[in-house]
């Protein structure tokens, strides 16, 4: 299949229509494109040259999450086809709730809600990341624990950016890993406990890409180390989520539904 430029317009930030779009161009393996997020198009200026912009590329899709139905005009008058999530969806909606729809720029944006809180919580992850403060852990909703590299780190922040989540993580270190027990600072917590792993190919070539040649990065290290940490979290009945496969994005709303259900 052809080559594709693919745009993502907003209103915001496009991080909804960027992740609808990918989810979507997902459908169709054959395609070959290049993703272009052209985010805070919020005025009629913006919408033309952005408009602009599209027309003069060869094979372009377009999808929006353009709230306001007067931004779309211009890609309509420059003759391109636009998916627009709101145009699409809202009147379907709409109808089964029997009202119309009100444009409402701006809203659809997750940092919009509970902004202090989600700051707040972030920076919570931050002062908690790595094993920092663990007197502080009674104070997490969420503790993940794992060997180095398993995306520990990386999945707190996403959890405390997107759900407002105070998330600590702490790493087990192959002193811990000798052990028959978690450390005694995880002990009082093990509800809140939430265990992370992954295969020992991946987690080899995470580390490999950080510390080439190490020992750190060995397979046969990574494998040692992941199975005395699984044994640890049989030992103590801990949820585990294998993350190979998976984004940090999936990694998130996963721990998410573990600490809701």
């Amino acid at each position: 299949m052809n080559d594709y430029s693919v745009f993502c317009v907003s209103d915001h930030t496009g991080v909804t229509v960027e992740a609808v779009a990918k989810s979507i161009l997902a459908q169709f393996p054959r395609l070959e494109c290049s993703l272009i997020t052209l985010p805070f198009i919020d005025s009629p200026d913006k919408a033309t040259s952005a408009a602009a912009r599209i027309a003069s590329t060869s094979r372009a899709l377009i999808f929006s999450s353009l709230t306001d139905p007067g931004l779309r005009v211009p890609f309509r008058n420059a003759g391109l086809s636009l998916f627009d999530i709101f145009e699409l969806i809202s009147p379907a909606v709409g109808a089964s709730l029997g009202e119309a729809a009100i444009p409402s720029g701006g809203r659809t944006h997750g940092m919009a809600h509970n902004y202090e809180a989600r700051m707040d919580a972030v920076n919570f992850s931050l002062n908690l990341d790595d094993g920092l403060n663990p007197g502080r852990l009674d104070q997490a909703d969420l503790v993940l624990v794992g060997v180095s590299r398993v995306g520990k780190t990386p999945s707190a922040l996403y959890l405390a950016l997107q759900y407002g989540l105070r998330v600590a993580n702490y790493p087990l270190t192959p002193d811990d890993l000798s052990h028959t027990a978690l450390p005694g600072v995880l002990l009082g917590h093990l509800p809140r406990l939430r265990a992370l792993t992954l295969s020992p190919e991946r987690l080899a070539a995470i580390r490999q890409a950080r510390y080439p040649d190490s020992r750190y990065a060995s397979l046969e290290q990574c494998r040692e180390e992941l199975i005395a940490a699984e044994s640890l979290y049989r030992r103590h009945d801990l949820p585990v989520l294998d993350t190979t496969r998976m984004s940090v994005e999936e990694i998130a709303a996963r721990l998410r539904s573990l600490s809701s259900g």
